[in-house]
């Protein structure tokens, strides 16, 4: 992989206060998803373009940049070459050049013929919505409806599509029960299986892989230079296959909040009381965004203590196997898989009504602490 492919990488890290990234719309390149610009294209070059796409996989790895990707190659085309008329040449790769009018006026968000779809803001609470709303997918159908101005298609993302709500995604499937011609919808999902089966069954499923440790290691010494070799090699283990998440986790000291956690785990059932206050305590003061990354990374743990339990090998260092693997003795796996959904209980309630996060971090490992007696 050159260095030129991670002039734009990461595509999906939102947070990026040390980090200095593209957002998907702006990002030229898509790494390591070779494949599914293939098979993209062998459906565009056989007159078969399937009216929507659904690009599932974890977050961080290219849905969204794949999206804008294939957007601007469609907004690119004009009728002629659309495979609508004539016999142009089969097309062998998605890329436009980024100072293009078409790449330009997509990263601008000025494309007349592109709709994105995705959480809105909400002034009330000066945060993004948990949900997309029926009143973010109302135009979709007016807009696939009119006539393209500046080429053959018209394009809408739909960045996130199991966050839609049911009233949202029922206005969706209205129209992909009648899909307008010369229209194509991409949808990004984390939880394909969140979704209605009636939308599921009216796409063309695109499952995204994770990407490879060495992919993603490249991207965080690209990225983040001035990071020690140990903690590049750490962070891209922690990544689990995902730029943007590596990414994210470096520019949140994700590092330091998960050898917090593995502290506190390998003392289990003990919880030395400082130590426990003062992490918790660094979670959540100021503008911290640890306990954002710490229900993250808890649950992971606590999945990776199940796989031990019914002897399958996580994902991690020799260090944090240890710790795992003394857990996984402690309960059977189905009691794991409760401690885990459990959790994932806990921190939700904790987002949902904003409860005291400092709180919520002492009562998890206070119950991780009585699970583990």
């Amino acid at each position: 992989m050159s260095d030129d492919d991670f002039d734009s990488a990461a595509d999906e890290a939102n947070s990026a206060d040390t980090v200095d990234l593209p957002s998907p719309r702006e990002n030229a390149a898509l790494i390591g998803h070779a494949a599914a610009e293939a098979a993209f294209l062998s459906a565009y070059n056989a007159k078969r373009l399937p009216h929507a796409w659904l690009l599932a996989g974890p977050a961080g790895i290219g849905k969204a940049t794949f999206a804008y990707r294939a957007a601007r190659f469609l907004l690119a085309q004009p009728e002629a070459r659309a495979g609508l008329f004539g016999d142009a040449a089969p097309a062998t790769a998605l890329a436009i050049p980024p100072e293009s009018p078409v790449f330009r006026l997509i990263a601008s968000g000025a494309h007349p013929d592109l709709l994105v779809v995705e959480r809105a803001w909400d002034e009330k609470r000066k945060r993004l919505r948990s949900e997309i709303v029926v009143d973010d997918t109302r135009a979709i159908a007016a807009f696939l409806h009119l006539t393209p101005s500046q080429g053959a298609w018209r394009v809408v993302i739909v960045d996130g599509v199991d966050e839609m709500n049911r009233n949202a995604a029922n206005a969706l499937l209205k129209v992909l029960e009648e899909p307008p011609k010369r229209a194509v919808l991409f949808l990004t999902s984390e939880s394909p299986g969140r979704l209605l089966p009636t939308i599921r069954s009216r796409c063309r499923t695109m499952h995204m892989n994770i990407l490879p440790e060495e992919s993603v290691l490249a991207a965080i010494r690209r990225f983040v230079p001035e990071l020690s070799a140990a903690d590049a090699d750490a962070l891209a283990q922690l990544a689990g296959g995902s730029i943007g998440r590596a990414l994210t986790l470096a520019a949140q000291d994700g590092l330091a909040v998960q050898r917090g956690l593995f502290n506190l785990l390998g003392g289990l059932p003990k919880l030395p009381g400082e130590p426990l206050h003062t992490y918790a305590e660094s979670l959540v003061r100021g503008e911290a965004t640890g306990f954002g990354l710490l229900t993250d990374l808890l649950p992971r743990a606590v999945a990776a203590v199940a796989m031990l339990a019914l002897g399958r090998e996580p994902a991690a260092s020799p260090a944090e196997r240890a710790v795992l693997a003394k857990l996984a003795t402690r309960r059977s796996p189905a009691q794991w898989a409760e401690i885990w959904r459990r959790l994932g209980q806990l921190f939700g309630a904790a987002e949902g009504v904003e409860l005291d996060k400092r709180a919520v971090v002492l009562d998890a490992f206070f119950a991780l602490a009585d699970a583990t007696r």
